[in-house]
């Protein structure tokens, strides 16, 4: 449709009002004051366009959002989801953005907490949390006859000997180990250097990808995962590796990840703000340049400025205990201090 169609709108001074609206223009609607201008764009289009679409979002997404009251208007057609940008008077506070004052950042919230896609910060990689199954069903995914072994990560970069780990791997029935590249028995007298850092890979099982394997392929991706805080690393026998995280972390940093929810997005919520400049987008720090304007006073003349006036007595016998102390001179120039 190309237009948008109003019937009977009847809201505030509206008398039974109806008209059409070519789309995709830019269109003006003038009049002397109180000829319902407002009732028309506002309180009628504008309030049936975000009712409508705040209808269709789920409950739980609806507590982020006002709703609107139905206008009085016997039918709208034609109509997408609105947004309003009123006239303001411009506003200092730091909270106070383009998409705040546009009421359009809560829409972006939703937005991005449903498509958006989580990378680490640190390497780049998608971060996503698999469940065994899918963990299982990627796996099964190889073609047919694929050697491949399940690895549990245990050590990544890491300083140390490890051997009483090892020795409890061994008691608990395993055979074979990884280490920095390396396949060890574990009945092996293996002997690591303490000031160096290790990857150690437990070898959970070796299996052939073939038709009947899918119970034993799980069970050994279990028993990695509760081994190595749900990381499974799988090797084909070509070298392939892949790396799966149970959790929403990094399997390769180890940085765990918020899910995505709109309050990740939300620079008023702790959850997702800056801890830097707590969402302000600003940090406070000192200017030396504005507390000491001129260093080449003593701290006795006032060289810090902002203890020049009132109470500066105050301040100077603060100075006069703390040079004694520190053992300073306050009659010495800032500059030479």
């Amino acid at each position: 449709m190309d237009l948008i169609r109003i019937k009977g709108a009847s809201q505030h001074n509206l008398k039974h009002v109806s008209l059409d609206i070519p789309r995709d223009k830019l269109v003006v609607i003038t009049g002397v004051s109180g000829s319902g201008k407002s009732s028309l764009a506002f309180d009628t289009i504008y309030a049936e366009g975000q009712r409508r679409y705040v209808e269709s979002l789920s409950t739980y997404a609806r507590q982020f959002i006002g709703q609107m009251d139905k206008p009085d208007v016997e039918s709208i057609e034609g109509l997408s989801p609105a947004i309003a940008i009123e006239q303001r008077a411009a506003s200092h506070n730091p909270r106070s953005t383009v998409g705040t004052v546009t009421e359009i950042y809560d829409y972006f919230r939703l937005l991005f907490a449903g498509i958006g896609v989580c990378h680490c910060y640190t390497c780049g990689r998608e971060i996503k949390s698999q469940t065994i199954d899918s963990i299982v069903a990627g796996i099964l995914a190889l073609p047919e006859s694929t050697r491949f072994s399940v690895l549990a990560p245990l050590v990544r970069g890491k300083k140390g000997e490890f051997a009483k780990e090892l020795r409890r791997l061994q008691k608990e029935g395993f055979a074979r180990v990884r280490i920095d590249g390396t396949i060890h028995d574990l009945a092996e007298d293996i002997v690591l250097a303490k000031t160096k850092r290790h990857d150690i890979d437990l070898i959970v099982d070796r299996l052939v990808l073939k038709e009947g394997v899918r119970k034993r392929l799980r069970d050994s991706v279990e028993i990695a995962a509760g081994k190595s805080d749900g990381l499974v690393r799988i090797v084909t026998a070509d070298g392939c590796e892949t790396l799966y995280s149970e959790k929403y972390a990094c399997p390769d940093c180890g940085i765990s990840m918020a899910t995505l929810a709109p309050r990740v997005f939300s620079f008023n919520n702790p959850y997702g703000a800056c801890p830097t400049c707590n969402g302000l987008g600003s940090r406070m720090h000192f200017a030396l340049d504005l507390v000491v304007p001129d260093a080449g006073l003593s701290l006795r003349e006032g060289a810090i400025a902002p203890w020049a006036g009132r109470n500066s007595m105050y301040y100077y016998n603060m100075l006069d205990a703390l040079s004694g102390h520190y053992k300073f001179d306050i009659n010495m120039p800032f500059n030479q201090l």
